[in-house]
């Protein structure tokens, strides 16, 4: 989670990052999913294919565009420490908290649609 800067308001935001490339062993992805939620605390939930994978957290930052700048990061600053795939982000979406939570009773299924910590194939 970024260290928001002294005097600056912050809000949470909720982070879904999609990456893709070559296809890799389902035990490599699943292996550096689990690395990366421990070298990333706040990550809830990661879910993988052999040429995707797609990781949801919170992060907190003064806006969406900061938010988004440390999404599309997170993939490549972890990739060595991990063991993640040379993969590509290929989506970034960033919902306030209200909206996040807001689509989750308008479907009925609450916010923990992925139960936290969970790493599941797509």
């Amino acid at each position: 989670m970024a260290v928001p800067d002294i005097g600056v308001a912050t809000s949470l935001w909720f982070v879904t990052v999609t990456v893709a490339g070559d296809p890799v062993e389902a035990s490599v992805i699943r292996s550096g999913l689990e690395c990366l939620s421990h070298e990333h605390p706040f990550l809830l939930s990661g879910r993988y294919a052999s040429d995707r994978a797609e990781v949801r957290y919170w992060e907190e930052a003064r806006d969406a565009q900061a938010v988004a700048d440390l999404a599309i990061g997170l993939w490549g600053e972890h990739r060595e420490s991990s063991g993640l795939p040379d993969w590509e982000v290929v989506g970034v979406e960033v919902l306030d908290r209200e909206t996040f939570h807001r689509r989750g009773r308008h479907v009925g299924l609450g916010p923990g649609l992925i139960a936290a910590g969970g790493v599941t194939p797509l």
